[in-house]
């Protein structure tokens, strides 16, 4: 294979790796732009939302991979997954908010974003301890068809994985831009009080951000699982921090820069890992992420916000 070959290989390789990176990276700049808050648990709603995937999948029959389907079309197969991982995903995220950060939505300081760290430690070990520290094999219906683009080779599964990511992708933004609930929440980010006193519901809007905002990472879990093949209790933390870092780099508050830095770091990760080495590729993604925060802290597209207090 060809220096050009690998490239468009790894291009393909990074775009995959991107789709998943963009899902997880929107749900944490989503909450971040309205409540300011680093949400840490939301990394292990991703890990969450890829063990409920596997789950539909189990419960559909689908035990290994690329099953043929008797009876049921593949199409409709994928479509429940993803709309149950995506519906379980959000209200676990709905309940992370209602439970554990409401009450201390009027505290001042650190203790909502500590409080994320604990309700992700416990998430990580729930599962952990419920299901063992084994990685579990991914039951995936999709079939193993390939095709050739020059010397690179593009899975069916691929193609389809950045079909979800980039109606989920578009269709997030829609909502954002061009729908009253989107309106609403771009004033409760701007001023709270202020979209309070216009009559804004800023509690309802609060609810819906966290469930938009899990429902995305499970549906990145769920691609996790279909790309890879399998799913563990630690997927969360290697995922998580790189979507983070894709959020930074992008600009976080900030949708079509969370979608960028998810891309971003994607196709790093993908090229590192053949044009360096595997073990760099972490040291070249988080001293982009320093660099970014000494040199630009508002990412490639967002604006340095005014102080809100």
């Amino acid at each position: 294979m060809t220096t050009a070959d690998l490239l468009l290989q790894q291009t393909i390789n990074g775009l995959s790796l991107g789709a998943m990176y963009s899902l997880l990276a929107l749900g944490s700049t989503l909450v971040y732009g309205i409540l300011e808050l680093i949400n840490f648990a939301h990394f292990n709603v991703f890990m969450v939302g890829s063990f409920i995937g596997m789950w539909t999948l189990h419960l559909m029959g689908i035990n290994g991979q690329a099953v043929i389907l008797t009876g049921l079309p593949l199409l409709g197969v994928m479509v429940v997954a993803l709309l149950a991982t995506m519906l379980l995903s959000g209200v676990l995220g709905v309940l992370i908010e209602r439970l554990s950060l409401r009450p201390l939505r009027d505290v001042k300081g650190p203790a909502a974003m500590i409080t994320t760290i604990g309700v992700s430690y416990v998430l990580f070990n729930i599962v952990l301890l419920a299901f063992g520290a084994d990685s579990k094999n991914y039951p995936n219906p999709l079939p193993s068809s390939q095709f050739a683009i020059g010397g690179a080779i593009i899975r069916l599964r691929e193609i389809l994985i950045w079909g979800v990511a980039i109606i989920l992708m578009l269709g997030l933004h829609v909502l954002v831009r061009r729908t009253r609930m989107g309106r609403a929440m771009r004033a409760t980010a701007q001023d709270p009080d202020a979209a309070r006193m216009m009559g804004v519901e800023v509690d309802r809007v609060i609810i819906i951000a966290f469930f938009i905002g899990s429902a995305l990472a499970g549906a990145g879990g769920l691609i996790f699982g279909l790309y890879y093949n399998f799913t563990s209790f630690i997927i969360g933390f290697t995922a998580g921090l790189r979507a983070f870092t894709a959020a930074v780099l992008g600009g976080i508050g900030n949708v079509p820069g969370a979608m960028l830095g998810g891309i971003i770091i994607g196709l790093i990760e993908a090229m590192g890992g053949q044009f360096v080495a595997n073990a760099w590729t972490d040291v070249i993604i988080f001293s982009i992420l320093v660099l970014v925060l000494v040199f630009r802290p508002s990412g490639l597209l967002g604006r340095i916000a005014p102080n809100k207090s």
